[in-house]
């Protein structure tokens, strides 16, 4: 019988907990998650040997703190770690739908299980807390201050832009890193093991099997796994090879999020990677946009104002390609589009750099703000009227095209001014 047959007499692996019937399905993500610090992999600087966390559950003494990092890196699973090995109680909320409501109902909770059960604790786990807005997260605030509830956040967003600053100043900030090829592959590893143990399949990847997918799995476990049962159910003997995982990558999303900091490091990484006219690099980051769904209008609009920004007057010609690729993205779209931001991508990476405009506007423009009121000189002024020539409007201007060279060299800024250089 071939895995996919065997997966699915299995009812896709059936069930490891009690609230659970033995026909509902479970991701093989979700049956590996760990309930222990012990099966838990990577973050080793926050619950390490010596790790803030650790500690925190070996000496049983929590305080609200917010998770940060990328998705896949273990937020979830390590709230509910601290929940069962500390003397807590647990609630799971999802910002994006939770409510006032459901947060008043978790208070509630909170205080009865306080007084039923000799001080038992609340942990309330509240997942993407960057949805929630400033009157919800205020909300939180006093059952925060006052111990009612100990809140564990978890956000892919950072912190210091989504969280109210008040609410911030109550919580400590845990940063969660991509995990190494090293713990993936370890994950992995316990993933075969399991399947062997509980569920009487066995199955082997090979050397470079196994590097593909660890590779692929960009430092997240739960698509290394997800990878790993796709590539179960596509393979027709026990033996994964290495055609069958790239088969399965195909089939998975690549991770790109439009919206979130992912987004906003990318289009910075492509920016420097041009600044710094390197076009390989520049190609890799507009391949990484294009192929996670980025809109190629946003791209090119970007890159529209790199080539007047960093490139400017050293290759005017940057900012016409930049405009003409701009409509062909409007015109034409995607696929074909790609190529034209591909072009433009090597063009403005290879191109002289020259950020003069962009730092002389700088200048100018923090200048014109601090002198609103300075009057334009006397001989720069428009006389279209008898009485402003009498007023001395215009007088003394010199036609610099009838000056040898063309350049009179008169002053032309307000006398408070004249000696400021933005070039």
């Amino acid at each position: 019988m071939h895995q996919q047959s065997l997966l699915q007499d299995k009812s896709e692996y059936g069930s490891t907990s009690g609230s659970e019937t033995s026909n509902q399905k479970r991701p093989l993500a979700d049956l590996l998650r760990p309930g222990n610090l012990k099966d838990y992999e990577g973050q080793e600087k926050l619950v390490g040997k010596d790790g803030p966390i650790r500690r925190m559950i070996e000496k049983d003494d929590l305080i609200s703190i917010i998770l940060w990092g990328p998705p896949g890196s273990g937020k979830t699973t390590l709230a509910r770690i601290i929940a069962n090995e500390t003397s807590s109680y647990f609630v799971q909320l999802s910002a994006v739908k939770a409510g006032k409501a459901d947060v008043e109902k978790a208070v509630r909770e909170a205080r009865e299980i306080f007084g039923m059960y000799d001080g038992k604790r609340t942990i309330l786990f509240l997942d993407e807390i960057h949805r929630f807005n400033k009157a919800q997260q205020d909300y939180l605030l006093p059952f925060v201050e006052d111990g009612t509830l100990i809140l564990i956040g978890a956000t892919t967003e950072n912190p210091s832009f989504e969280v109210n600053s008040a609410l911030l100043s109550r919580m400590r900030v845990f940063v969660l890193d991509r995990l190494t090829a090293e713990e993936i592959q370890k994950v992995v590893n316990r993933a075969i093991k399991l399947l062997k143990s509980e569920y009487k399949i066995s199955i082997k990847l090979d050397k470079e099997a196994m590097t593909v997918l660890v590779k692929n799995a960009n430092g997240d476990p739960r698509s290394a796994l997800n990878i790993l049962e796709l590539s179960i159910k596509l393979s027709k003997s026990s033996q994964i090879s290495r055609e069958i995982v790239l088969n399965a990558i195909a089939q998975s999303p690549l991770y790109y999020d439009k919206t979130g900091e992912e987004h906003y490091n990318i289009i910075s990484a492509l920016h420097k990677s041009m600044r710094s006219s390197d076009a390989n690099a520049s190609l890799y980051w507009l391949a990484r946009m294009l192929e996670g769904g980025e809109q190629p209008e946003y791209i090119a609009r970007r890159m529209l104002r790199f080539a007047a920004e960093d490139i400017g007057n050293a290759e005017p010609m940057a900012t016409v390609l930049a405009e003409s690729v701009f409509e062909a993205c409007k015109k034409i779209g995607l696929p074909e589009c790609k190529v034209h931001l591909a072009q433009l991508a090597i063009f403005l990476a290879k191109a002289p750099k020259d950020n003069s405009a962009y730092v002389g506007y700088a200048k100018a423009s923090k200048d014109a703000k601090e002198t609103l009121n300075l009057p334009v000189p006397m001989h720069l002024r428009n006389a279209p009227t008898d009485l402003m020539k009498e007023l001395g409007y215009g007088k003394n201007y010199i036609y610099d095209h009838n000056v040898k060279g063309k350049k009179s060299g008169q002053q032309c800024m307000p006398d408070e001014l004249k000696n400021r250089k933005y070039l």
